[in-house]
């Protein structure tokens, strides 16, 4: 584990949610929309569904942020859900990083393909090592029953991917669900 002398903070700005009807099917996905915060820098990670921009900045505004004061925006894949509200941080640099890239003392990228192709997760290692996992791993339910995605590529590049966020993870803030922590097997707020 990397040791950070100032840990990063993590904001949940919007929990993620998926719909299903009786036959579990998906009728509506939402993705989690996280800022993390370190050493200043202030970083989005994911910007959810488009039509959602008054939910992100009434959560940026509770801390007393805008969206000019966000200096990047890490998307975990390409889908709309995770990537809608871009548009509202015109002012924000968006990063397309690759595996073991650090985006800032204490994030750095994992790739965790599987979901789709371009799937990475923000690792953040703070007190707890907090990871930012997308679709990689969309809900507190995939982790419990070690199932991958419904929505996959490749299920045994998945299953690798969503072994490799637990086996790292303290907390896992998925795609479409609240953070949970692995070892307590529970929901948990955000900041760590």
């Amino acid at each position: 584990m990397r040791i950070c002398k100032s840990d990063p903070k993590g904001h949940l700005l919007k929990p993620g949610r998926v719909l299903r009807d009786g036959s579990g099917k998906i009728l509506d996905a939402r993705s989690s929309v996280v800022l993390v915060i370190q050493q200043g820098k202030k970083i989005v990670v994911d910007t959810g569904l488009f039509g959602e921009e008054e939910i992100i900045l009434d959560a940026l505004a509770r801390l007393e942020l805008r969206p000019e004061d966000i200096d990047a925006v890490v998307n975990t894949h390409s889908h709309p859900d995770h990537c809608g509200n871009n548009h509202i941080f015109v002012e924000s640099e968006i990063l397309d990083p690759k595996e073991g890239e650090t985006i800032a003392p204490g994030l750095w990228i994992m790739e965790t393909p599987g979901h789709s192709r371009d799937s990475i997760s923000v690792v953040v290692e703070a007190s707890k090592i907090v990871i930012v996992a997308g679709d990689a791993l969309p809900t507190f339910d995939n982790f419990l029953k070690t199932v991958p995605p419904a929505l996959h590529i490749d299920r045994d590049l998945a299953v690798s991917s969503m072994e490799r966020i637990t086996s790292l993870a303290d907390v896992v803030v998925p795609g479409h669900d609240r953070p949970f922590s692995i070892r307590d097997r529970k929901y948990v707020a955000l900041p760590i």
